[in-house]
């Protein structure tokens, strides 16, 4: 098999879900353990990259890092948190794994699509930690814990030029609908690519409905008179931008290594919210990865 571990794969599904792998990794099921998992840095997909073409023969794919993220969206608690990915790809299109669930993907020409079913985690109001894994926080007691829900994720992709792609994607929940719907857009440009190493600069934004915004930002008056927060009602809107610089190196054809740096904020109604302790979020994180 030819195909390494994509970095701007692991920039899209596994940095933003950092802190969340652990309740991940506690699931049973293929779905749960660490499916697009999100309790802490950010609950929405970056909009960055544009959905992974199917390989020309199956292949499978595993690794580990770490990655530096923070508690929940708008805390000022950074965390370290270890990095588990694993995915099959079949040349047909269909995919299943850690990273982006169970799902299709595919491309016609310049224009690329995916669609997956997969896993929202939960947001846990008391902080929790073990093994290297954390979650909830002490700014979050008495704001209840946020149930996880399945989600269907949607998204296009358009390569511009062969350098430059840009894509628009959704997540909408299957249960709990209550939590709220994502959308976002991206665009990803890559620097160098001489076979060996790959430099990719990627920016994006994402939206969210009133149920989603509420759920992430806002206070309710009973979640107020629990946590001396202000009652908050954010509206639907753009919530948070971002912007990263990516790279893999490839030692063979089966292993790489790939990184990260790049910067979430939150803006809108998001930067406005009671919970919001830091609006400028750093994001990181290394990774090695073996594919056949």
């Amino acid at each position: 098999m030819t195909e390494s571990l994509n970095s701007e794969l692991f920039l899209r599904h596994v940095l933003p879900r950092a802190a969340a792998l652990a309740a991940a990794l506690t699931c049973l099921s293929l779905f749960s353990c660490a499916v697009r998992a999100q309790t802490a840095a950010s609950t929405a997909a970056p909009a960055a990259t544009p959905p992974k073409a199917p390989p020309a023969e199956s292949t499978f794919t595993i690794g580990g890092g770490a990655a530096v993220t923070t508690r929940y969206a708008g805390s000022d608690e950074t965390l370290v948190a270890p990095l588990v990915a694993a995915e099959y790809t079949h040349p047909s299109g269909f995919f299943i794994g850690t990273l982006r669930g169970a799902g299709y993907g595919g491309g016609l020409g310049p224009v690329s699509y995916s669609a997956a079913i997969s896993y929202r985690g939960p947001r846990y109001e008391k902080k929790k930690d073990g093994a290297g894994f954390g979650s909830g926080s002490k700014y979050l007691n008495g704001m209840g814990d946020v149930k996880g829900s399945v989600t269907g994720h949607f998204s296009v992709g358009y390569s511009v030029l062969p350098w430059l792609d840009l894509q628009v994607h959704t997540e909408q929940p299957l249960t709990k609908r209550e939590n709220g719907a994502v959308y976002g857009l991206g665009v990803s440009a890559k620097l160098l690519d001489d076979g060996k190493d790959t430099w990719v600069l990627s920016a994006g934004a994402n939206a969210g409905d009133a149920k989603y915004l509420q759920t992430y930002h806002g206070v309710t008056a009973a979640q107020a008179a629990r946590t001396g927060y202000a009652v908050f009602t954010p509206k639907s809107g753009f919530y948070q931008v971002e912007a990263s610089a990516s790279w893999q190196h490839k030692f063979s054809k089966n292993w790489s290594v790939l990184g990260s740096v790049g910067a979430q904020h939150l803006v809108g109604d998001a930067a406005k919210s009671p919970l919001t302790r830091r609006k400028t979020t750093p994001v990181a994180y290394i990774a090695a990865g073996y594919t056949f």
